[in-house]
C-alpha cells in the first residue's frame, strides 16, 4: 500500500478550504496548532458555536450540532483549546431535556442546505447527532480536563448510553457508526460502554459493510468507519483480514489528482471540494495511524 503524500498535498493546495490545508500541513509537522485553530475560528459564531459551512453541506450561518462535531474534531487533532470547553457550552444551551441535542437546529436560509438539514425536527433528541459530538468530545477529553468535566458531556453521555441501550433492531447505518464510536471513545472511563458495544457487534456484519438506506448508490459504512484505530475497544469486532482489506481500500482510493473521494451526495458544488479536502486530509491520517502513510 503506497500513498503519494506530495500529490496530496498539491490537491489541497489546488482545491481544500484553508482549515483543511492548516490540518495538513499540521498532520505533516508543518504547522503547529495555533494555525489550525484560528483557520477553525473563521466559522465560530459569538454565542461559542460552529456555522458558515463548516459541515460542507449546511452552509448556514447558524451554530449547528454538526458543526461542534467537525470543531471538536479539529480540538481532539490539535490540542486543548479555551474554544473547546466554549463548544461545550454551547451545546448545552442547545441540549434537550433528556440530555440529548436535535439532528439540527433551524436555518433561516435553506441555500446550500441539505435537506436533511433543513428539514430536521428541532424539538427531538439525536441518537446520531449526540454520539457524534460526546464520542468525538470523549477524545477531546483525554486531554482537556474542562471537557472532561463539563456538565454537558456528562448529561450527553447519559442520554447516549440510555439510547443504545434502549434499541431493539439495528439503528440506520450512519447512527450505528456514530453509536459505536461514543462507545468507543468512552470505553475508558464508563464501564457501561463494554456490553453496550458488545450489543451493536451483533448489527455488524462479520465483513463491516452496512448500507446507507436512503444514500447514495452504493453508499456503506465501512469497517474504518466503526474502527479506525489500531488498538482501540472497537477495533476487536473485525478481523484483522478485514481492517486490512479496508486500510488497502482506503489507501488505493487516492485519485489521480492526489485526493480522495467520498461515496455520498453533495448538496452544491462548494459542498463537493469541500468534502474532498476533508476526506484527503482524514485519509491520510488514518493511514498514518495505521502506520501506513
Amino acid at each position: 500500500m503506497t500513498v503519494d503524500l506530495p500529490a496530496a498535498a498539491s490537491f489541497l493546495a489546488t482545491h481544500g478550504r484553508l482549515l483543511d490545508r492548516r490540518r495538513f500541513e499540521f498532520l505533516s509537522g508543518g504547522a503547529d496548532a495555533s494555525a489550525v485553530l484560528a483557520a477553525l475560528d473563521g466559522y465560530r459564531n459569538p454565542d461559542g458555536g460552529y456555522g458558515w459551512g463548516l459541515e460542507p453541506d449546511l452552509r448556514a450561518p447558524e451554530s449547528q450540532p454538526g458543526g461542534a462535531l467537525h470543531a471538536l474534531e479539529v480540538f481532539a487533532e490539535a490540542g486543548p483549546s479555551p474554544r473547546a470547553a466554549e463548544v461545550c457550552d454551547w451545546l448545552g444551551r442547545v441540549a434537550l431535556p433528556d440530555g440529548g441535542v436535535p439532528f439540527a437546529i433551524p436555518v433561516a436560509d435553506r441555500a446550500g442546505v441539505a435537506p436533511f438539514w433543513a428539514d430536521a425536527d428541532p424539538h427531538t433528541s439525536s441518537l446520531q447527532s449526540t454520539a457524534f459530538v460526546a464520542g468525538v468530545a470523549h477524545q477531546v477529553a483525554a486531554k482537556d480536563p474542562a471537557v472532561a468535566a463539563h456538565p454537558w458531556l456528562a448529561a450527553a453521555t447519559r442520554y447516549c448510553l440510555d439510547a443504545i441501550a434502549a434499541l431493539e433492531e439495528a439503528p440506520h447505518a450512519i447512527a450505528l457508526r456514530f453509536a459505536v464510536g461514543f462507545l468507543d471513545a468512552a470505553y475508558d472511563t464508563h464501564a457501561e460502554a463494554a456490553p453496550l458495544l458488545d450489543k451493536l457487534a451483533a448489527f455488524i456484519p462479520a465483513d463491516g459493510l452496512v448500507p446507507v438506506a436512503g444514500g447514495s448508490e452504493g453508499e456503506t459504512m465501512r469497517p474504518l468507519d466503526f474502527a479506525p484505530l489500531p488498538g482501540r475497544p472497537a477495533r476487536r469486532l473485525f478481523s484483522a483480514d478485514v481492517i486490512e482489506d479496508d486500510l488497502r481500500r482506503l489507501a488505493s482510493g487516492q485519485q489521480d489528482d492526489g485526493g480522495w473521494t467520498v461515496d455520498f451526495a453533495s448538496y452544491s458544488p462548494a459542498a463537493a471540494l469541500e468534502w474532498r479536502g476533508y476526506a484527503t486530509v482524514g485519509a491520510v491520517s488514518l493511514l498514518r495511524a495505521n502506520a501506513l502513510a
